[in-house]
């Protein structure tokens, strides 16, 4: 079982410019990299403790990619440092995995090519990423292409909307997945898009593709047949359930976000709803930088999984 924390390197993955709503200071795009090295440390020190094992690195403008220099943030870290940091990880016991966010709601880190999303040079430089970030990584065995939230609601106080709809959704999904097998890994998701389409997903993803399903509420009794809303928490929920029976493997998806007693919540409701053979680990997500000033926070994500493993047993 993978027992793993979202850690954010980069955070250039919401807001293209300021506009209409008040927002979260840090969904603004910045130049200049969000990711205190002494927190880093701390936190993945604190998941080592707890008896965690695995690192998703949310990568976006943090790494200073020899193919492609022109995407980084002041102060990001160096292909070197980075492996440096996968064998120093390894050591504690934690396997890293790196994510690029490639859904058209979350690619502000990819610059001028967020504006070419599914041409020519934006595969270019999509396989040249997900390539390199497999050696920097130094062959992990996943991948996590996000995919999530690409719909209008998520998009609009963006200046560019992009939304692939219909067959160039899984096309431009499948050839990220092919790349990443190229390199030797099995490519990972977010899987909220059979929220809103449960026919075409489940009929069109892979099921090579590893899902995670996410959900941050604190309900998960629903009433029977609840759930056939497209923007409920019962839907949400119903997604772990379809995706066990149409036979795919998950690493279900929670977080302290909005409250304290969601992961652990989500551990005892997929225990039960997913067969072990297909249920590969779980993920907590606290969404906030790997800053000093979110220490609390953070901190607190990952207790609350070495909480759960214990219960567990």
């Amino acid at each position: 079982m993978d027992w793993g924390l979202l850690a954010h390197l980069g955070f250039n993955m919401w807001r293209d410019q300021s506009t209409g709503e008040a927002q979260n200071p840090y969904t603004l795009k910045s130049d200049t990299l969000r990711c205190d090295r002494s927190m880093w440390n701390d936190l993945t020190g604190r998941m080592a403790e707890v008896g965690m094992n695995q690192v998703l690195v949310d990568i976006g403008e943090g790494i200073r990619f020899d193919s492609h220099p022109e995407l980084a943030a002041k102060g990001a870290w160096t292909p070197d440092e980075m492996s440096a940091e996968v064998r120093r990880l390894r050591d504690l016991g934690l396997t890293a995995i790196p994510k690029l966010n490639f859904s058209a709601s979350h690619d502000t880190w990819l610059n001028e090519y967020s504006y070419m999303v599914s041409s020519k040079p934006y595969y270019k430089v999509c396989a040249d990423l997900i390539a390199e970030s497999l050696e920097i990584f130094e062959k992990p065995p996943l991948f996590h292409v996000g995919m999530d939230e690409e719909t209008l609601q998520h998009q609009r106080n963006l200046h560019h909307v992009v939304i692939r709809q219909f067959d160039l959704w899984y096309h431009d999904l499948n050839f990220y997945a092919g790349e990443v097998e190229k390199g030797g890994a099995r490519a990972w998701m977010w899987s909220d898009r059979i929220w809103h389409h449960e026919e075409e997903y489940l009929a069109n993803t892979p099921k090579s593709i590893l899902q995670s399903n996410w959900y941050y509420g604190a309900e998960f009794d629903f009433p029977e047949g609840a759930g056939l809303e497209p923007d409920t928490h019962a839907r949400y929920v119903r997604a772990y359930d379809l995706l066990e029976e149409a036979g795919f493997d998950q690493v279900p998806t929670g977080a302290n976000w909005s409250n304290d007693t969601n992961f652990g919540d989500t551990v005892t409701y997929c225990d039960k709803v997913i067969a072990p053979e297909r249920l590969k680990g779980y993920l907590t997500a606290p969404w906030y930088p790997t800053l000093e000033v979110e220490r609390k926070r953070l901190l607190e994500a990952v207790d609350q999984v070495g909480v759960a493993m214990a219960a567990r047993g």
